[in-house]
């Protein structure tokens, strides 16, 4: 296509999902990555050598083509470390913010809030002056979570009654939006924490299981359950969306105000040893490779 970009990877992520390629639930892994510009289609401006960051299943590869309409360009003060990460959790957590559609002052809950994504909703909606509520099952990462800016955190382990709790906390309102990452039953038991007319953005399926729903709180409430891929939301936004979510993030990341951790890096051999580590609990940061 005129419009198409040959790149060359230089920091492809192995995420999690990448280990759904070994069943079938995706095509191929490498869902995000930083590469440079290797030759462009006649209908494309960016010079050669120029750093971009993307989101595109099967970068782990030598050259990949892709559209140049979704890539973002990596300035100088941002690392290539950092640059592959970019789209792997901070886009998407500021993206979803976005799509939620809550307004400062009101709640937003978000399942696995331990996780690096988690972190990282709880430190954007700080900054927008959204409460937030997330739910965990390991006691020891309330204090951590609770001094990145989280309002409330709720340990699954230990709550009888999600619901009941989520309406203590929210005088009765319930929350607005929730970010979901697990699916399966602890999606069940999140969806009645929703006030009326709220949404569940499922980004996630790590229980490996799917979702019992009761129709009865999805007609009576008039809740709404939405799936988010960054891919499909980076092809459908409107470009100035796609470059105010870009320059918000880059600037958090330059300025020193969000951290993004890499605990390792493996060669392309070593990619199965990479998922495995993906994979890990209790992890200090992403997996890289390092082309």
């Amino acid at each position: 296509s005129p419009k198409n970009t040959q790149l060359r990877p230089v920091a492809p992520v192995a995420t999690r999902s990448c280990t759904k390629a070994r069943n079938g639930a995706i095509p191929v892994p490498g869902p995000t990555m930083m590469g440079v510009v290797d030759a462009i289609g006649p209908g494309v401006s960016l010079p050669a050598g120029q750093r971009v960051s993307f989101t595109t299943l099967g970068s782990w590869s030598e050259y990949v083509v892709v559209s140049a309409r979704g890539l973002v360009h990596v300035p100088p003060g941002i690392s290539d470390e950092m640059a592959a990460q970019l789209f792997v959790n901070p886009f998407t957590a500021y993206a979803m913010i976005r799509e939620s559609g809550v307004q400062p002052g009101d709640w937003l809950m978000l399942s696995a809030a331990g996780s690096a994504f988690g972190k990282l909703v709880i430190q954007f909606c700080k900054r927008q002056g959204i409460r937030t509520l997330g739910t965990v099952r390991r006691p020891d990462l309330i204090v951590e979570l609770k001094a990145l800016g989280a309002d409330e955190i709720i340990d699954l382990s230990q709550e009888e009654n999600l619901s009941k709790r989520v309406k203590e906390i929210t005088e009765g309102k319930g929350v607005g939006c929730i970010l979901d990452a697990v699916a399966g039953e602890t999606a069940a038991q999140l969806l009645p924490c929703l006030r009326p007319g709220g949404t569940m953005l499922v980004y996630g399926a790590l229980s490996l299981a799917d979702m019992p729903i009761n129709a009865g709180l999805l007609i009576f409430k008039n809740l709404t359950i939405k799936g988010f891929w960054l891919t499909t939301w980076m092809r459908d936004a409107a470009p100035e969306t796609r470059q105010d979510v870009a320059k918000a993030v880059i600037g958090l990341l330059a300025s020193g105000e969000i951290q993004l951790p890499v605990e390792a890096t493996y060669s392309l051999e070593q990619a199965a040893e990479a998922v495995t580590h993906a994979n890990r609990e209790g992890r200090g940061g992403k997996i890289l490779f390092k082309l």
